[in-house]
């Protein structure tokens, strides 16, 4: 898809305002003017970044309460998926929170914030800082076992667990629940037909 045919998409399927895909097209330039410096998405994926990662991660907006106090987004990277629901978010008690581990990564997302007037708080390695948010989300943190070990374990509880995940989602999650059964939902991805977004309500 191109990037028109992904913002009538973003505004029809999933109401962001013409402030916000104004601030989506910002982020974009940065984001791809930065990476001729430093890695911070695959080279491979800057012709298809509207797709691949703009809209991967703006689809996760369907599943979260703005209503909540706070989001974590683990390992955050270019800030994919948090830069984009914070971008998003229209209400103002509402905190992203970004954790990062990455020196580079975070010097990025502060200045993302910083030219976007974004209001989201750039944190380091999670196993760190503490962890409290009521939505945790990720997509390229860990595996799904260990996505979970944190979740389960540094995570303030009760929260709500979301993570993006490629065509081996239900593999991984067999495996994962080979000893512990937890309950969860597999949602279709809007940008990979075999891809799941997985969503847990962790207590």
């Amino acid at each position: 898809m191109q990037r028109q045919e992904v913002i009538k998409i973003l505004k029809r399927d999933l109401n962001f305002s013409n402030e916000s895909i104004i601030k989506l097209q910002k982020f974009s330039d940065l984001l791809l003017r930065e990476n001729k410096k430093y890695n911070l998405i695959a080279k491979s994926t800057e012709k298809t970044i509207w797709t691949r990662h703009i809209l991967d991660s703006a689809q996760l907006v369907k599943f979260i309460d703005f209503n909540a106090k706070s989001l974590a987004d683990l390992g955050s990277g270019a800030g994919l998926p948090g830069i984009v629901i914070d971008i998003f978010n229209k209400n103002k008690g509402f905190h992203v929170k970004l954790y990062e581990k990455s020196p580079v990564k975070r010097a990025f997302l502060e200045k993302v914030k910083a030219e976007l007037n974004l209001t989201s708080q750039v944190l380091g390695n999670v196993n760190d800082e503490n962890l409290d948010a009521e939505i945790i989300i990720c997509r390229a943190f860990k595996k799904l076992d260990k996505v979970i070990q944190v979740s389960r374990e540094i995570a303030k509880k009760p929260h709500k667990l979301i993570v993006l995940k490629g065509q081996n989602a239900q593999e991984d999650l067999n495996k994962t629940f080979k000893t512990k059964k937890y309950s969860y939902r597999l949602e279709e991805s809007m940008t990979e037909k075999d891809s799941k977004i997985i969503l847990m309500q962790i207590n």
